[in-house]
C-alpha cells in the first residue's frame, strides 16, 4: 500500500507495564517501534527477567537514548553506558540498568521491540559443526609442568583459530584442551579438520576431530542441539589423528575428492538409533 502511515505513542497498538518501565509498541506497516520509559531502579534482571524466567536479554536492540543514563553488561562482561542522542546497538545475551535518579526515555530502532518482556524465541539454524580434541592432554600436562603446557596451549590455540579463519569458520567455545566452531558448508568444515590435524604435529601433538551436518539453536552466541551431541560423539569415536564424520556431511561432500572409510553404524550413549560414522582419510 503506497502512501504515508504513521502511529502515535500515546495511542499505541501494545503498552506493557514491568516495575519501574512502561513501554509502548507501535505497528507501522511491517515496523514494530518500541518506546520505553525507564524508572530510576529499573534494571532488566530484576523487572523483566523474572516474569520470562531468562537471566539475561535474548533480544538483539538497536536504541536511540532519548534521555537519561543506561548500562549494558554483556553475558561475557563488557559494559557500556550511554547518555541522550546515542544509538546503541546492543546484542542478544545482556543485562541493562539505569544510571542516577534521572528516567531513562528510549525508542527501539532495530524492529524486536516487539519481544520486550516476552519469551524469547531462539533462532535455529542448519550447520556444520567441527569438534577438536587434543588426545592424551592431561598426560602432556603432567609430564611438561603447568608453565610448559601453558605455553604449548596457546600455541595450539592460535594454530587451530588460523586453521578455522582459513576456511570460514566460526569459534563457538573452547574446551580447554580443544574447540568447536561452526561451518557454512561442510567441505570447509572438513578442510579446516585436515589442516588442523596435519598442523598439530609441528608441536608435537595429536588431535582427535568429530565432524557432523545439523540443526543448532543460536543462544546467545553459543550453540545447543542434538547435532552438537551428535558431534562431540563422533569425536569420541576417533582414533588419535583421526577426522570421523556422519553420513549425512560425507554424503553432503560428494563429489569434492576427499575419501572416506566406512566405519559403520555404532551406537553411541544418548542415542536411539546407532550413527552411520565414516573416516576421512589422507
Amino acid at each position: 500500500m503506497k502512501g504515508i502511515r504513521s502511529k502515535s505513542f500515546d495511542t499505541p497498538d501494545e503498552a506493557r507495564r514491568f516495575p519501574y518501565m512502561e513501554s509502548q509498541l507501535a505497528h507501522v506497516g511491517a515496523v514494530a517501534v518500541g518506546r520505553a520509559v525507564l524508572e530510576p531502579g529499573w534494571r532488566w534482571s530484576t523487572s523483566i527477567g523474572p516474569v520470562i524466567g531468562d537471566r539475561s536479554c535474548q533480544v538483539h536492540h538497536v536504541n536511540l537514548v532519548l534521555s537519561g543514563r543506561i548500562r549494558f553488561e554483556m553475558d561475557d562482561g563488557e559494559t557500556g553506558e550511554f547518555s541522550a542522542n546515542t544509538v546503541v546497538d546492543v546484542p542478544p545475551g545482556h543485562d541493562a540498568w539505569v544510571v542516577g535518579d534521572e528516567p531513562v526515555v528510549i525508542i527501539d530502532l532495530y524492529g524486536n521491540a516487539g519481544d520486550v518482556g516476552m519469551l524469547t524465541g531462539r533462532q535455529r539454524i542448519v550447520t556444520t559443526i567441527l569438534m577438536s580434541d587434543i588426545v592424551d592432554s592431561t598426560a602432556n600436562a603432567t609430564r611438561l609442568g603447568d608453565a610448559r603446557w601453558g605455553q604449548l596451549l596457546g600455541d595450539h590455540n592460535r594454530l587451530v583459530r588460523a586453521r578455522l579463519d582459513r576456511f570460514g569458520g566460526s569459534e563457538v567455545n573452547t574446551t580447554g584442551d580443544g574447540f568447536i566452531a561452526t561451518f557454512p558448508s561442510a567441505l570447509a568444515a572438513l578442510r579446516s579438520a585436515l589442516a588442523i590435524r596435519d598442523g598439530v604435529p609441528m608441536l608435537d601433538l595429536m588431535v582427535r576431530i568429530g565432524v557432523h551436518t545439523g540443526e543448532v539453536e543460536l543462544v546467545a552466541g553459543d550453540v545447543h542441539g542434538v547435532a552438537v551431541h551428535a558431534a562431540a560423539r563422533l569425536m569420541s569415536a576417533a582414533a588419535p589423528g583421526e577426522i570421523v564424520t556422519s553420513q549425512l556431511t560425507r554424503g553432503l561432500v560428494e563429489g569434492s575428492g576427499l575419501e572416506f572409510e566406512a566405519r559403520g553404524a555404532q551406537s553411541v550413549k544418548g542415542f536411539e538409533h546407532p550413527i552411520e560414522m565414516y573416516a576421512l582419510r589422507g
